[in-house]
């Protein structure tokens, strides 16, 4: 399965990390950890959060963590979502949109990259779509699928699946990468976004 790790952190630029995870609190614990710990590296990294906009589940574990580290905080919500009073109020910016489809190209045009920690339909729907669009040279930003307790491996066996029996190409395999670790994850994303940088 596609996944690279790179050891040197020479990247300097900050980016904004798109995460897309769940709002449910009833998870076990190690995914709540591994929330955690990718916000307090993207703040450790000086780069910025958006995210779903939300105060529960690992949404508000990862942007909490981030706010905590001193990393500036984007939330993008739904008016719907919003109105249940389930919006991080505290982010530095809010914004809140008129439907889930403002709110997905609101968050993938202010994003550098994209990781998808676990998380449920919602989630398998965001990072499908934007790696679909990276298919389709929409864009070309990297998309990370990180793969905590191999929390993605039926996922990435679909692929597979996908791939073997033609309804998939096998290009669809450049267009994410997979990751064990937050850090890894990270790592991926600033060396993908280096590397795909219009050279002077």
């Amino acid at each position: 399965m596609p996944g690279r790790c790179f050891s040197e952190r020479s990247f300097t630029v900050p980016l904004s990390i798109c995460v897309y995870c769940a709002s449910s609190s009833a998870i076990p614990q190690a995914y709540v950890a591994a929330a955690r710990e990718l916000g307090e590296a993207i703040s450790l990294r000086k780069h910025t959060l958006v995210y779903g906009g939300g105060k529960v589940g690992l949404m508000g574990t990862v942007a909490q963590a981030c706010l905590d580290g001193g990393a500036r905080v984007i939330g993008v919500i739904p008016e719907v979502l919003k109105a249940r009073e389930l919006a991080m109020e505290t982010v530095d910016e809010l914004i809140v949109t008129r439907d889930m489809h403002q709110r997905k190209a609101t968050m993938a045009a202010r994003a550098d990259g994209f990781i998808a920690l676990p998380g449920g339909f919602g989630t398998f729907e965001e990072i499908l779509e934007t790696i679909t669009h990276r298919l389709l040279g929409l864009h070309q930003k990297t998309c990370v699928i990180l793969n905590i307790n191999n929390y993605y491996r039926p996922l990435l066996e679909q692929f597979d699946q996908a791939l073997q029996q033609g309804f998939a190409c096998k290009e669809f395999l450049g267009h994410y990468l997979v990751a064990q670790t937050p850090n890894e994850a990270l790592d991926l994303i600033e060396q993908e976004t280096a590397r795909l940088a219009p050279k002077n």
